[in-house]
């Protein structure tokens, strides 16, 4: 079990090039939001965005664009109408589920993502598509370079383990023979990777609020476009986000009783550069 600490981020996140551009940090391409769950992309775009990824697209419910456009003028739009296929051709990173529903629309977007994945392209599974997987098992075609990041009953329907069982051992195991990355979300969330177990050794309760999961998905899809390189620079990318998402959170609840999703997004930019100085 290796701890998590804020020194990894210093590792993560590195000066920018001066001959870099937009490009440069990442395609991100965030799926969700069907109907009434328009919150919980808007909040994963918020934190894609904001964790520095380059370019983010969303694709979503037509109702929920003017909103995303209104809070988000720096993030693309489509939906769910519109052609998706060079959508995903394009992208670098794609994070799939939050607020994504489950309906024939919302299953057969999960599917179309699954089979067209290439071997360089990172996915990021999230929220409702997890549940879309519990009841409907899809093949993986590149589970090297998935992340999957549910909430224990989340996994409780995907793994088939009662919370009650989920101990290290039996969750690696269920991680290793699915062979994708697991951020298991609790109050202490935990990192299986190919090769190692991480321990989150930040969060508080005053993160207990929806669209938390949210908001780590579109971070971990940020640094995963900008950081994730190699599967190496990918594994540490990933530890780094699950780390900062919590730290925020830390030091935010000093001064709030709950502490907000959209709060830890507002703080991303400025908590990294104090893990990266200009002098660096």
């Amino acid at each position: 079990m290796i701890p998590l600490t804020k020194e990894c981020l210093k590792q993560v996140i590195v000066k920018r090039a001066v001959q870099s551009h937009k490009g440069s940090y990442g395609r991100v391409v965030c799926i969700g939001g069907r109907k009434q769950y328009g919150g919980a992309i808007l909040m994963c775009a918020q934190a894609c965005v904001n964790s520095g990824a380059g370019l983010v697209t969303v694709m979503t419910d037509a109702s929920t664009i003017p909103v995303l456009q209104s809070r988000l003028p720096e993030a693309m739009a489509l939906t769910f109408h519109d052609p998706i296929a060079e959508l995903v051709a394009t992208a670098d990173v794609i994070v799939i589920g939050p607020g994504l529903g489950t309906d024939t629309i919302a299953k057969e977007c999960l599917a179309f993502v699954l089979s067209h994945q290439t071997a360089t392209q990172w996915l990021v599974i999230d929220g409702s598509a997890i549940t879309l997987l519990a009841q409907h098992p899809l093949d993986f075609l590149f589970p090297e370079h998935i992340v999957l990041t549910p909430h224990q009953k989340e996994w409780e329907r995907f793994s088939g383990l009662p919370i009650a069982a989920q101990t290290i051992d039996a969750n690696q195991q269920a991680q290793q023979r699915l062979g994708c990355t697991l951020v298991l979300k609790s109050e202490q969330t935990h990192i299986y990777t190919h090769k190692a177990i991480y321990q989150n050794t930040y969060g508080n309760p005053a993160m207990a609020t929806g669209g938390m999961g949210d908001t780590l998905a579109g971070i971990i899809g940020g640094f995963l476009g900008q950081f994730g390189k190699t599967d190496q620079l990918a594994e540490s990318a990933i530890g780094a986000a699950v780390t900062i998402h919590s730290l925020i959170a830390d030091e935010l609840a000093n001064q709030h009783y709950v502490v907000l999703p959209t709060m830890i997004s507002e703080q991303l930019s400025k908590t990294m550069r104090r893990f990266c100085p200009l002098t660096r």
